[in-house]
């Protein structure tokens, strides 16, 4: 088993970065899925490029480069949070978003800055461990099976198990004439036995049995790493970790269940690969991964900002811009999997900054997020595209929704023309709140059909202009109720 663990450890020693995509690559792969902003899309492109570049270098020069931190300034709904997580995503980083206003109050009603990072290294840590166990699925499924046989024939294992060892011991202790004698005597039995349990073994992977009731024995205890029980200075993980300490101490950590044998399986698969995984390596790769290509995202960015003279609430905001600040110049933080090294953890910061501005931020915070990207504001045309053209876009979603009740749904060119043009409108005179207006117009636009459809199954529904036009025009016309509705 422990060769196992080596070989699956050195596979995801080298998926920290998990392609070698080149800038324009990056920007290809993000057009997929976000309409428009081309200037943060390189922003971001040339920062991940960045760390790819500097794992390349000799070890003395890459630790002094430090990564270049990115301020995203734009409107809401307008692509800044899909961005960094589709970039996470493409080079398979642990990736954490966080809202700054979260922080304020610290000890009332807010949270401690560090756990930024502890969260990050808990998600680095789930993600190393699943990728591990998707590894050794495979490998477990016999193990698993044997266990599930066992449940099915209580005893079946071990007497086959105590038979082959009492023979074993026989050649040694009695001799050929006792081997002899205690064949003739079994074999009936283990024939038997090994017949009836492969009569079952075929009827399990024929899945006959999947509906059986058995009961099943696990360990309650969640898979936590050895015995850093206060490290983290979080009251979560120390109320976990408390409550797994009570239960080895009274012995209660083991727990009854009569389930199917479907559920079963699931619950034995999991168990089994526990046990098959070394903890401590998927802590090992999972540090590494956090420190090297962690990426945290710091949204409404620009709530914490201080406008004028600092005083109540504004001297909260300022107290969590320095308390952010060692965080994201680099320190040490200590988290149940180890200590944690944010100097190459990538920040991406974000904000409206509709009343302050970038300069109202404390000026070491300022100058932590050197890479300054604007968003634009989403028009017309922006609205169309990403109403057709992302892959799963809005379209799309609503068309497959509504085809699991039968219904065919048609939406013209010119009804999408129409929805876009509303948006904009809409987003102009009251709020605006970018993309999310479509979702707003398109849920009142294909809400009767949405509450119909289950009654209209067969039936292809075509979307035009003028029915958009019917079902929108006295609200989008009232600006008061367009206000509430749209």
């Amino acid at each position: 088993m422990a060769d196992t663990n080596v070989q699956v450890t050195e596979k995801w020693k080298e998926k920290i970065v998990n392609e070698d995509l080149t800038p324009k690559q990056i920007v290809e792969r993000l057009d997929q899925y976000i309409i428009g902003q081309s200037k943060a899309k390189r922003a971001v492109a040339v920062a991940l490029r960045n760390r790819t570049r500097r794992l390349k270098l000799p070890e003395d020069i890459r630790d002094e480069i430090a990564p270049k931190n990115i301020l995203m300034i734009g409107p809401t709904g307008v692509g800044k949070t899909e961005i960094a997580r589709r970039l996470a995503k493409l080079c398979n980083a642990p990736f954490l978003k966080v809202e700054a206003t979260k922080y304020t109050e610290v000890g009332y009603v807010g949270r401690d800055v560090e756990s930024m990072i502890r969260d990050l290294m808990a998600v680095g840590y789930k993600n190393v461990k699943a990728e591990m166990e998707e590894e050794l699925r495979e490998k477990c499924v016999s193990i698993v099976e044997e266990k599930l046989l066992d449940l099915l024939l209580p005893g079946s294992g071990n007497k086959k198990k105590s038979k082959i060892k009492s023979s074993e011991n026989s050649e040694v202790v009695g001799g050929s004439e006792h081997i002899e004698n205690y064949g003739s005597l079994s074999t009936k039995k283990i024939s038997d036995d090994d017949y009836t349990r492969e009569k079952f073994r075929s009827l399990l992977r024929e899945g006959k049995l999947e509906e059986r009731e058995v009961e099943v024995v696990f360990d309650r205890r969640q898979s936590m790493p050895s015995m850093e029980i206060i490290a983290g200075g979080n009251i979560d993980d120390l109320q976990n970790s408390m409550q797994n300490l009570a239960s080895i101490l009274t012995g209660n950590s083991r727990k009854k269940r009569t389930v199917t044998i479907s559920e079963a399986r699931k619950i034995i698969t999991e168990e089994t690969l526990d046990g098959m995984i070394d903890t401590d390596k998927v802590c090992e790769i999972a540090k590494k991964r956090v420190e090297q290509s962690g990426i945290v995202f710091i949204d409404e960015i620009d709530k914490i900002a201080v406008h004028g003279e600092s005083h109540g609430q504004d001297v909260s905001r300022e107290g969590v811009q320095r308390d952010i600040l060692p965080i994201v110049e680099g320190s040490n933080v200590n988290t149940k999997f180890g200590v944690i090294n944010t100097t190459h953890i990538l920040f991406i910061a974000a904000g409206a900054f509709s009343v302050a501005a970038p300069s109202d931020l404390i000026p070491e915070l300022q100058g932590r997020f050197p890479l300054r990207v604007e968003l634009d504001s989403l028009h017309k045309e922006d609205f169309q595209k990403i109403l057709q053209e992302p892959k799963n876009s809005l379209v799309m979603q609503y068309t497959k929704l509504l085809e699991t009740e039968g219904v065919t749904l048609e939406i013209c060119d010119d009804a999408i023309e129409k929805i876009s043009f509303i948006a904009e409108d809409v987003n102009a005179r009251a709020e605006n709140i970018g993309a999310r207006r479509l979702h707003t117009i398109m849920e009142k636009v294909l809400d009767e059909i949405s509450f119909e459809a289950d009654e209209r199954s067969g039936e292809t529904i075509k979307i035009d202009a003028a029915y958009v036009e019917t079902r929108l025009k006295d609200i989008a016309e009232d600006q008061d109720l367009s206000r509430y509705i749209l």
